[in-house]
């Protein structure tokens, strides 16, 4: 399914790992140019200003070849209407194809043959279906994840995750008031299920190729369980979609559930977030707190703007120096102190890189030798005592 070569995606995950050791200083500088020089690697843009240079390079391209062909149809102006979507879409899928096979990954020019052949598959079904959208959303999460799973792009899983829930609620939309009332908790459900069915996936994973984008899914299930039932998401949306007013002295059906669902989910993924180590739970609950403070803000208002922002930025002050203080001096566990390696499992292939750098040989050459030791068999005393 892969387009890319699995040898060099594993030299792309020991340069990887080459990097981390080179950083954590396990390693010196030039062991680590000897191993990117040794280990063929995919064609990548790290600097992301010049990944977004290449990305509208790519765009003008794509939009350049798609122009030229239009010139061909232009003539039968409502029929090529029609089709000209799923054309692009078509010399995406193309360019996307012929870079990955020259290796290109995350560079910029795929980024925008893929984004585009995306974007082409919406417009197309679109005019198509006239615009249903849950038509229109269905197919373009499978033009998104068919992008992950063969090019292994990380910005199509972010586009799958948007289409399948825009296909969830436009779904629950077709039931009418009952679908739009229920939304939130079937909202609530689908993170659930999706976070743990993402977790079960990344913690079976045996290869690393699909980890960047399985774990972008599951931290958007953490962002979706939490906005799914907000109170300020679910009040707002109740007034946009059924048209709920809520007057002075009134509020909206299970309002003490989403007010507590506001406050506890925040807590709940700070707790696991220190439990388990986990960095981008633990940024997310940060945000969560901050928003849920926000929501109240925006309904309450208990103290005047500046007070409130004085009094916070004194108790976020003093929760950051007293945590400093008292986790300064950690060497394990939750510690102030940076890391000298990003990855947990950076450490399993230090002695490959090591052996690969010193003696010149690629991690999986082994060398076998012509000697058989012991007895004294060959040119020495050994266990027998015989020369």
């Amino acid at each position: 399914m892969i387009v890319y070569d699995k040898q060099v995606l594993q030299n792309e995950a020991l340069v990887d790992e080459a990097d981390a050791l080179f950083k954590g200083g396990f390693i010196s500088k030039d062991q680590k140019k000897f191993i990117e020089k040794e280990l063929p690697v995919l064609k990548s843009q790290n600097n992301i200003l010049v990944r977004i240079g290449f990305f509208l390079l790519g765009s003008m391209l794509y939009g350049s070849i798609c122009g030229m062909v239009s010139l061909f149809g232009i003539n039968s102006e409502h029929i090529y209407f029609q089709i000209c979507f799923y054309i692009f879409a078509t010399i995406g899928f193309g360019g996307s194809e012929l870079l990955g096979r020259q290796h290109f990954h995350s560079h910029g020019l795929d980024d925008a043959f893929m984004l585009g052949t995306i974007l082409n598959v919406g417009c197309a079904l679109g005019i198509t279906t006239d615009g249903y959208e849950i038509i229109v959303a269905l197919f373009v999460s499978i033009a998104a994840l068919y992008m992950f799973l063969r090019y292994l792009h990380v910005l199509s899983m972010l586009v799958f995750c948007l289409a399948v829930t825009a296909f969830l609620f436009f779904g629950m939309f077709e039931f009418g008031d009952i679908g739009k009332a229920i939304l939130p908790f079937t909202a609530m459900i689908f993170a659930g299920a999706f976070y743990f069915l993402t977790k079960k996936l990344i913690n079976d994973l045996k290869e690393s190729y699909y980890y960047n984008g399985l774990l972008l899914a599951n931290s958007f299930c953490l962002v979706l369980f939490y906005l799914s039932c907000n109170y300020l998401v679910v009040r707002e949306l109740s007034a946009e979609l059924l048209g709920v007013e809520v007057k002075p002295g009134t509020d909206i059906p299970f309002a003490f559930f989403f007010y507590a669902f506001t406050f506890i989910v925040p807590i709940v993924y700070l707790v696991q977030a220190l439990k388990r180590k986990d960095r981008i739970m633990l940024w997310m609950s940060f945000l969560a707190i901050a928003f849920s403070i926000y929501t109240i803000r925006f309904y309450h208002s208990l103290l005047p703007i500046e007070v409130a922002l004085t009094l916070g930025g004194v108790v976020l002050f003093a929760i950051a120096y007293f945590s400093i203080k008292k986790l300064k001096e950690k060497e394990s566990g939750l510690t102030f102190k940076p890391d000298r390696i990003n990855h947990s499992d950076s450490l399993l292939n230090a002695e490959a890189l090591v052996v690969a750098s010193t003696f010149g040989m690629k991690p999986e050459v082994k060398t076998v030798s012509p000697m058989e030791f012991g007895d004294g068999g060959f040119s020495g005393g050994g266990a027998g005592g015989s020369f």
